[in-house]
């Protein structure tokens, strides 16, 4: 005879669904690359995936380390770093727990790029 599990609220599975950026979080940074690519501040960019955090890397030029990452934090220690943006050093310049609001309200052409 076979054995049989009920399993109840599944948060396993949940959290496999998680380990990358969603459709809509997708578009939104992609619609964002589209825009500074148009206007000549970002040339190239890439993605790292780790256990705590998904990174969209934004590059100036083909260099060693991102001029910017977005970051989805997949274990945030408060809820509002579920999204970051760090700089070329690692130092956080925005969060939010909305990656929507975070997008929208940072002024992408002020936001100096350090060389």
């Amino acid at each position: 005879m076979n054995k049989i599990r009920l399993i109840i609220n599944n948060e396993a599975k949940k959290n496999e669904r998680e380990k990358f950026f969603i459709k809509k979080e997708l578009q939104s940074i992609l619609n964002l690359y589209a825009k500074m690519v148009s206007n000549g501040s970002w040339k190239d960019y890439s993605f790292t995936s780790g256990l705590k955090e998904v990174s969209f890397n934004v590059y100036q030029r083909a260099s060693e380390k991102p001029v910017l990452r977005i970051l989805k934090n997949l274990k945030p220690k408060y809820f509002n770093e579920k999204y970051l943006i760090k700089d070329k050093n690692g130092a956080i310049l925005k969060k939010s727990e909305n990656l929507n609001q975070l997008i929208n309200k940072t002024s992408w052409n002020k936001l100096k790029l350090v060389k």
